[in-house]
């Protein structure tokens, strides 16, 4: 009778792990994609709502210039009045006194119904996406962001967590749903498809416990970034909406039915412009973290590589947006475009130059 030396077990154990870890990831995309239609099923009964056929009654004028009237909204056990403010525009500007519209379900039980399943299956599939990420990381023995397959699977695990954390924290961001799990899915389609890395151990230069905590706190960063750069982009809708309103247009249908469930322009706005001021310091740690960790690898700190420069350019174009919020004339769309182009720095810091680009950290791999 012949045994298995160590070595062989090990690797045999990685290995299983690893086909594991790959099982669960797809399975998660299953699971993201069935949420996925419960999420389009609660815009789609959102969109046949009282509210959302409607929505064209609450902008004509009644009695005012801007007055609207009220909506009668059938509910369980009853009937309750849903009474659209006028919009007023306040001294500063840009700034409108809008109420937050109802949500995808737009008011109506069942696409309620459907939003409520949506946000189940997204628990249910972050859930077998996390445990993938984790059975990835026994199977290396290390962290879990080695090379763009591990960061990618990584990176949407937490882009979800930050979104279901804001969920349980009570904050109105239900909305994001639809748009959430359709990017996680076109992340994890790449990464499975393009990105694909067989587990495998690190460079030397890699082997450091700044490993954990610099690219770590990169992830999140992303994550949050991402959020906040949702919020942006549909802020940016909201408002143009808003204007043809208040301007006395007559939006398309498509558009009413879509943008009336949203939150208000500035809630979208106040909602960016929190999380990506929340999170700028910590990406302000993360090249810090990146600099201390090059000086112990390379033996400087700074070298203007590929990854630090437009790791530095990020820093710097969302210090400008940060800045442009405080600033009375670029308040509100520019510094909506700042904030995106920002985001846009982030992801060619990733993609871009991961990809075309070579340089010191081009070392891991795909």
């Amino acid at each position: 009778m012949t045994f298995a030396a160590p070595t062989e077990l090990a690797t045999a154990a990685n290995e299983h792990l690893a086909n594991i870890s790959n099982t669960l990831i797809y399975s998660a995309m299953a699971v993201y994609t069935l949420a996925f239609f419960a999420y389009i099923a609660e815009w789609l009964f959102g969109s046949r709502s009282k509210v959302a056929r409607t929505a064209a009654a609450l902008t004509t004028t009644g009695k005012g210039k801007g007055a609207a009237p009220a909506v009668t909204v059938k509910t369980t056990g009853g009937t309750a009045v849903l009474e659209r403010p006028k919009v007023v525009v306040r001294s500063s500007a840009g700034s409108r006194d809008v109420p937050d519209g109802p949500g995808a379900h737009g008011g109506d039980e069942q696409g309620d119904l459907y939003g409520r399943i949506a946000i189940s299956l997204t628990v249910l599939a972050f859930v077998v996406h996390l445990v993938g990420v984790i059975a990835r990381a026994a199977s290396v023995q290390r962290a879990p962001w080695g090379n763009m397959y591990e960061f990618n699977i990584t990176f949407s695990t937490v882009a979800v967590g930050v979104y279901l954390t804001l969920l349980a924290l009570k904050k109105n961001v239900r909305w994001l749903g639809l748009f959430l799990v359709t990017t996680v899915l076109l992340d994890l389609g790449i990464a499975v498809t393009v990105l694909y890395t067989a587990s495998d151990q690190l460079v030397p230069a890699l082997h450091s416990y700044w490993l954990y905590i610099h690219v770590s706190t990169a992830i999140l960063c992303g994550a949050v970034f991402y959020v906040g750069a949702a919020g942006t982009l549909l802020y940016l809708f909201k408002d143009s909406y808003e204007t043809k309103l208040e301007n006395g247009g007559t939006p398309g249908r498509f558009a009413t039915s879509f943008l009336e469930r949203l939150p208000a322009s500035s809630s979208l706005d106040k909602f960016a412009y929190r999380l990506n001021a929340a999170v700028f310091p910590l990406w302000t740690f993360t090249i810090i973290a990146g600099a201390i960790w090059a000086e112990s690898a390379w033996g400087r700190y700074w070298g203007w590589d590929p990854k630090e420069t437009w790791a530095f350019i990020t820093w710097v174009a969302y210090a400008c947006y940060l800045h442009a919020r405080a600033t009375a004339g670029w308040k509100g769309r520019k510094a909506a475009y700042l904030a995106l182009i920002a985001f846009g720095c982030w992801l060619f810091n990733y993609y871009g130059v991961n990809i075309f680009v070579s340089g010191k950290h081009s070392y891991a791999g795909v």
